[in-house]
Formats: structure tokens, C-alpha cells, sequence
């Protein structure tokens, strides 16, 4: 299959490019839209397959996608001798230009000097120069044009100039080549779709150095992302410096973690470090939006001071996720206690939005107060959502005396939204377009599309996070405007947002794993208009992107071309398996069956592939030219594994689901193993496993520690009752209330962070049957969770499929 000029593109004069339709016929340029039609997308998802096309059809990689965009032939080359001009005296250009010339420097390996220059207008390598009376006037937009003249970027405002300097560091690096390289043709007109195009980053769970935070920013800046929601408090972590508090972070800052050898864990910000983050932001036009969650999700800091909260207790810093009980009191010393924490945040951070969570707060220890009873009488608030929304108004009140928007989650709409505030939507998006409705601003970030936590893909390497998988695809189909929106109610729409929460985030190589490259697809959604965006274009125009975040060292996710691997064995032949290979996202697919690296050269996956076994198969996908999209997946097949099930063909029981994949210890900043668990239920369903032959069912897992927050949940936990002192594991067949088929007795140590290895008989049957494993271990305490089931043959010491 080869596509070519012939085929579905006419050459013109000019040499440029042009697409024929009813809609654009013959004219050139072409406009983005028109690029984009069926056929070149068509082109765009076949150059990715890997099948041989023009590289001059194709869109230039840049994302997210410009809002217009024309392609001519021809391109201008970019030596090691080019320079980089600016006006004298022109700081944004000049900044801008400084940028592009780094990221070249570590990417391309160009050093491009910038030079003043007070003809830089007459092109001529790259020009970067501020112009009040650019084309594009929307702010933050630029106009960037590649001729036999050179590079130019020009803009209104200095995010318009920096904008342009990364779309033109993506033109200049195409691929994983070093050194000059030809830029194509193009002209751009850009600008972005949202003002608001976010990512929140939880510190407040698991602690990131300054550093990963600023690799954070540096990221969000190549994607033109402009706000960071900053997670700073939590149940389980103050980490935001008050100088009229230091107790908030001597204290509230640092937890002890479960396990017996466990060393206390924390971290925090000084008022010196926030600062320079800050401005290490702003100079990426990069807003700082801190949040300081309340009234609920307050342990951390009640624990540093007690009487700010409701009971008068004096609990440790959390270390359950989930929804803990603590809140803030209601009374006035609280208040100004708040509103003193305020002052010194707003003295931190210049943006205009302030952050107060407001989420998840039960409302359990208000109800039981005598005191807040009583204020709530005096103040005439009829129930306790509506005390929630008093406070939160209390808040915004005194952030609009110092200039400030307070903003919050969805929860802050329950008893009434306060007039002051504005609404972040993560319960899905009907509190965005409730708060809309009503005439407050809103940022969509909705869960479970928008959270970041849940996992990329369904494979067993895939590391710890929520289980609901939100794939690539899944994030770039996001519209931020509800349909149900009129178009005055869609003015309140700011944009949107991702969120990275760290619970099961424990170091700063999964929150990559977890940000990107679902960061370019959020990109994308929230800058370029709603009818440009395709999402195969898009997919074509990745591999470039991967290039990057090799040379950046940026630890991203390959679950979406990672390749799947499924063995059945052969029916009447049990020393033969067909093995099906398969992944997210289109791809094509090379293998070996020696055990040896797939590369360019291997084999391409079109069927079933037949092996005798024993057998080693690596597969991996690959681009058009050349680019392996995903490490190589290997696995060895035998007798034995082809009985082993992990967590890829675990699912949730009919009573629970399998909620969290959690490591083996919570705080564990090393890979460890991971286990997925139902916290609630603590049940696995296996579909339809072979038995025949079966023999013996080996389970490996582990004590886990129980540190779930379930609040009004915890009464929903299964209790089953055990006949052994730790209880069991039991399995059954073709129903969890089906017959028992074996049970394990659980081993007597539960110290979190110990694994176990159990064998029981199994009775003979044959077919393939469905087969459920619960455990019956106590609900308090450890939590009990499983690795691996294999099933064998105790004669042979082979496993049967």
C-alpha cells in the first residue's frame, strides 16, 4: 500500500500541496482543516503503520495542533551556523529566544546564539520579534512562518513569542537526528482555544522534590499548558511553609508509615523554594494556583494544632487515602487562623485564583459538636452543607478583599454555591454545568478522564494507580464544553484540567509514567478547536514527540502501542499455542519467536502466530520510520506459564470491584511489586480458566497495609467467616458462592509488606470454567491480596492451560 502525490494530492504552481474537494478545490494554500480530511488522515494513520508515504503530505509534528496551519513544498535548512535574531531592547523576544535555544541545544545538540540585532525584521535563520500589530490579536496567540527567507515568530504579548518558539523547536526536531535539519514550509496562525489549561500535581500524598516540580513546569511549558494547580495540604501532608505556623510543617508535614522498619516519611516547601518555583513559572507563562484544602481534609494540620479542629483530639498525620473524618471547627479563632494561613499564601503566590478544596468534606464530627450546633443556631444555617457553604463564602470574602477569586471543587455547590466562588468539576461534569447555569466560572476536570492516577492500559507491567483505565483515546475525546450549554453559559467555561494524584504515586518516574504522553492529548483538547482535532492525525504526529522525550529523559508511558500477548494452547496438540498479539492503538507489530530483539526487520504480526513449545516471544511496535513506539514485551511460554494468570486477567467480583493497584509497601520509593485490590470486597474473578488436567493452584501475594479512608463506606466492607486463625484464601468454581474447589489457610505473619506462596490440591475437572478467590482474613488489619494464581499438574510440576 503506498501513498502518494498521484493518488489523492495534485501539485501546483506554487508546489505546494493541495487537497481536492468540493470544499477547497484546487486553491492553495490549504487550510488545517482541509489537511485533514478523510483521505490525509487516512495518510497520516498509514505513515504510522508503517506503510511508505510522503513525509511532505504529512502534517509537521507539532502539538498541540496550531489552530490554522498551511504546508507548502520545500523547506529551509537550519545549519549549526544559524543564529537566532531580536530587536535590541526586546525582553520578550529575547526570553523566548533564550528558550528555544536550550531546548536545542538539549534535544537537536544545535547551539544557536542569540544575537541583537536592529535588522533582525529582514530574516534571515530564525526572528523572533514582539509586534503590536500581528494578524493574530487573541492573547497568547503568534504567528510563526517558514519561507526560503528563513523562520519567523512574531506576536502581541510575550506568551504569544514563547508559544512560538516551542512550536518552532518541534518544527526543528522531527526526529531523533542530531545536528541541521530542514524545516518545511509552513505558515501558522495560532492561538489558544481555553485560557485555563491545566494540571494539578498532589504533593500533599507523596512529596516532590523542587526539582521534579520544575521538571513538571518545564513539561507543561512544551505543551502549552499555562496553570498549575498545586496540591499542597492534605490529611496526610501540610507542605507549604507558614512562618506564623511553623508547627503546620514540623509537624503536620511528616507521617509514619505502616510497616515495622518504616522511617518517618514527609517533606516540605520553604517560603524560599515557593518563591523561586514561582517564578521559575512565571518566566514559562506558567500560572501557580495553590490550594489549601478545607474545611475537610484537615488531619494534617489539626494534628499540628488540635484546637482548630472539631473534637478536640489530638490525631497523627494521616497516612490512610481516602476520605478521613477531620475538619476545620467553624468558629471564629479558626477562621482567622485561616485567614492569617491566606495572608501568607496570597504574599506566595500572585494568582489571581486561590484554591480552598472543599471537597470531601463528611460532615460526622460537625453533627456530633455541640459548639458547631450551637454557632450553626446562631447563625441561622439550617444543616451542615449549608455551614459548608458559610465557610467557604467566609474564605472567598477575604481573598476578594485582597483582589483574589476563590475557586473550589464541586462539593462547594452543595448548600447553596457562594457568590464569590468559582467551581472546578471533577464528579463528572454535571457541577460545571450546574455552576454555569447559575453564572460562575467553572474548569472542567472530571473524573475518572481528567485523573491522571488511573492507569494507561490493562497490562500486568503496568505500574501502580487507580483501576478505572483511561487510555490515550479516552483523554483526547474530552470536549471541555457540555453539549447541554448554551452559548452564553459556555462564556463561563475557563477550560480544563488533568489531575495527578499521588496516593499510589510514589516516586517522580511514575508520575511521568502517569502524565505523559496523555499530556499531549489534554494539550491538544484544551488549545485547538474542537474541529481540527483527529484523533489518527494526532496519533501520526506522536513518535516525533516520543524523539523528545527520549532526549529530555522524560520517563512517559508506552501503554498505548505496548503489545498484548494471549497463548491458547492448540486443541489436541499440547506441545503447540497460538499466541494473538495486539495493542491500544494501531501500530504495527514485529516478533520473534527466538528470543532474540524484535527490530525493523522482524517478522510483522498479521494472525494468530502458531509455536511449539517451549518458545520465547518479543514483540514490539514500530512506526514508519523505524521508531519503536514501546519496549519490547518477552515472554516465555511453556507448560508452566501457560497456567499462570496475573493481574491482566484479574477482574472485579460481581459483589466489589477491583478498585486500586497498590505497591507492597504504601510509601515505597523503589519499584516494588504491585497487587491489585478490592478494598471493600477482597474478591478476584478469573474468566474462564482451562482446567483440565489441573491438579494443584498455586497463590502468590502479600499483606498489604489497610490505609483506606473509607469514611461512610467502611460499613460496607465484607466480613466472611474464617475457620483458620488469619483466615483463608478461598477459591471457587463458576460462582463465588459456587462449589469450593480449595482453600489456603493465609500465613499467620500480616506485617504489611510480607509476601506469602500458597499450594493447595485441586479436584480433577475439565472445560473452562470461571473461578473466584476471596479471602475470609479479618477486615481490621492487614489487607490480603494475590499476585499470581498458577495452576498445575502435581506429577509433572507443569502448569496446564
Amino acid at each position: 500500500m503506498t501513498w502518494s502525490s498521484s493518488t489523492a494530492w495534485k501539485g501546483s504552481a506554487r508546489g505546494c500541496w493541495v487537497r481536492k474537494t468540493r470544499r477547497s478545490g484546487t486553491s492553495c494554500p490549504m487550510r488545517s482543516a482541509d489537511m485533514r480530511h478523510d483521505a490525509v488522515r487516512g495518510l497520516a494513520l498509514a505513515c504510522l503503520l508503517g506503510f511508505a508515504c510522503s513525509a511532505q503530505a504529512t502534517t509537521p509534528s507539532i502539538i498541540p495542533l496550531p489552530a490554522r496551519m498551511t504546508v507548502e513544498q520545500g523547506g529551509y535548512a537550519i545549519s549549526a551556523a544559524a543564529v537566532i535574531h531580536v530587536k535590541p531592547g526586546d525582553r520578550a523576544a529575547a526570553d523566548a529566544a533564550h528558550y528555544l535555544a536550550d531546548l536545542l541545544v538539549r534535544t537537536r545538540g544545535l547551539s544557536l546564539p542569540v544575537v541583537e540585532d536592529a535588522s533582525a525584521t529582514s530574516r534571515g535563520d530564525i526572528v523572533i520579534r514582539s509586534d503590536p500589530s500581528a494578524s493574530v490579536s487573541q492573547a497568547e496567540g503568534y504567528v510563526l512562518d517558514v519561507d526560503a527567507r528563513g523562520l519567523d515568530i512574531h506576536a502581541r504579548d510575550a506568551a504569544g513569542l514563547f508559544y512560538g518558539a516551542v512550536s518552532a523547536w518541534q518544527l526543528l526536531t522531527p526526529d531523533a537526528a542530531k545536528g541541521a535539519v530542514t524545516v518545511p514550509y509552513v505558515h501558522v496562525a495560532d492561538w489558544p482555544r481555553f485560557a485555563w489549561r491545566g494540571l494539578m500535581l498532589d504533593v500533599a500524598r507523596h512529596f516532590e522534590p523542587p526539582a521534579e516540580v520544575k521538571r513538571m513546569l518545564d513539561a507543561m511549558a512544551q505543551h502549552k499548558l499555562n496553570v498549575f494547580h498545586w496540591h499542597l495540604t492534605d490529611d496526610q501532608g501540610w507542605r507549604l511553609e507558614i512562618r506564623r505556623y511553623p508547627r503546620l510543617t514540623q509537624v503536620g508535614a511528616w507521617r509514619q508509615p505502616p510497616g515495622a522498619d518504616a522511617k518517618p516519611y514527609g517533606g516540605y516547601y520553604t517560603q524560599a523554594e515557593v518563591k523561586d518555583i514561582v517564578a521559575y513559572a512565571a518566566a514559562r507563562h506558567i500560572t501557580v494556583v495553590p490550594e489549601i484544602d478545607m474545611p475537610g481534609h484537615a488531619q494534617a494540620a489539626v494534628a499540628a494544632y488540635p484546637e482548630i479542629g472539631v473534637t478536640g483530639g489530638h490525631p497523627a498525620v494521616s497516612i490512610d487515602w481516602g476520605v478521613n473524618p477531620y475538619l476545620f471547627n467553624v468558629d471564629e479563632h479558626t477562621i482567622t487562623f485561616l485567614h492569617n494561613v491566606l495572608d501568607e499564601v496570597m504574599a506566595l503566590f500572585p494568582s489571581t485564583f486561590i484554591h480552598v478544596g472543599g471537597d470531601e468534606a463528611i460532615k460526622d464530627q460537625w453533627q456530633a459538636s455541640a459548639a458547631v450546633q450551637a454557632r450553626m443556631h446562631a447563625l441561622g444555617i439550617k444543616d451542615e452543607n449549608m455551614l459548608q457553604s458559610w465557610f467557604i463564602e467566609r474564605m472567598g470574602q477575604y481573598l476578594a478583599q485582597h483582589g483574589r477569586r476563590l475557586i473550589g471543587w464541586d462539593e462547594i455547590l452543595e448548600g447553596g454555591v457562594p457568590p464569590s466562588a468559582s467551581v472546578m468539576s471533577w464528579r463528572g461534569t454535571q457541577g460545571a454545568i450546574d455552576a454555569a447555569r447559575l453564572g460562575h466560572d467553572v474548569v472542567l476536570s472530571p473524573a475518572p478522564t481528567l485523573y491522571f492516577d488511573n492507569l494507561q492500559g490493562a497490562r500486568d507491567d503496568e505500574p501502580s494507580g487507580r483501576l478505572s483505565v483511561q487510555t490515550l483515546a479516552t483523554v483526547y475525546r474530552f470536549e471541555t464544553v457540555p453539549a447541554s450549554l448554551s452559548a452564553e453559559q459556555a462564556r463561563h467555561v475557563l477550560g480544563a484540567q488533568a489531575n495527578i494524584w499521588a496516593e499510589y504515586l510514589n516516586a517522580p518516574w511514575q508520575v511521568e509514567h502517569a502524565a505523559f504522553p496523555r499530556m499531549d492529548a489534554l494539550a491538544e483538547t484544551v488549545w485547538t478547536p474542537a474541529n481540527e482535532r483527529h484523533y489518527d492525525d494526532f496519533l501520526a504526529r506522536l513518535p516525533a514527540q516520543f524523539h523528545r522525550y527520549d532526549q529530555l529523559g522524560i520517563a512517559y508511558a508506552d501503554s498505548a502501542f505496548a503489545v498484548g500477548m494471549q497463548a491458547q494452547r492448540s486443541a489436541g496438540f499440547p506441545s503447540k499455542a497460538a499466541v494473538t498479539l495486539d495493542t491500544q492503538e494501531p501500530s504495527t507489530i514485529r516478533y520473534t519467536t527466538d528470543g532474540s530483539s524484535p527490530g525493523p526487520d522482524s517478522p510483522i504480526y498479521s494472525q494468530p502466530v502458531d509455536v511449539a513449545l517451549p518458545v520465547t516471544i518479543s514483540a514490539a511496535s514500530f512506526s514508519a520510520d523505524g521508531r519503536q513506539l514501546a519496549r519490547a514485551r518477552t515472554q516465555r511460554l511453556d507448560a508452566r506459564t501457560l497456567g499462570v494468570i496475573d493481574s491482566t486477567g484479574f477482574q472485579g467480583c460481581p459483589t466489589g470491584g477491583l478498585g486500586v493497584r497498590v505497591p507492597l509497601l504504601p510509601d515505597a520509593t523503589v519499584p516494588a511489586p504491585v497487587y491489585d485490590v478490592d478494598v471493600i470486597s477482597s474478591c478476584w474473578k478469573l474468566p474462564q480458566v482451562s482446567l483440565d488436567g489441573v491438579s494443584t493452584i498455586t497463590i502468590d501475594g502479600a499483606w498489604l497495609a489497610r490505609n483506606y479512608g473509607l469514611a461512610g463506606d467502611a460499613s460496607k466492607v465484607v466480613f466472611r467467616a474464617a475457620r483458620t486463625p488469619a483466615g483463608e484464601l478461598e477459591v471457587h468454581v463458576d460462582r463465588c458462592d459456587g462449589p469450593l474447589a480449595a482453600s489456603l489457610p493465609l500465613p499467620m505473619k500480616a506485617e504489611p509488606g510480607t509476601t506469602f506462596h500458597l499450594t493447595a490440591s485441586w479436584p480433577a475437572q475439565t472445560g473452562r470454567h470461571d473461578v473466584c478467590v476471596f479471602s475470609t482474613a479479618p477486615i481490621h488489619g492487614s489487607l490480603s491480596a494475590i499476585g499470581r494464581v498458577s495452576f498445575g499438574n502435581a506429577s509433572s510440576s507443569g502448569a496446564m492451560p
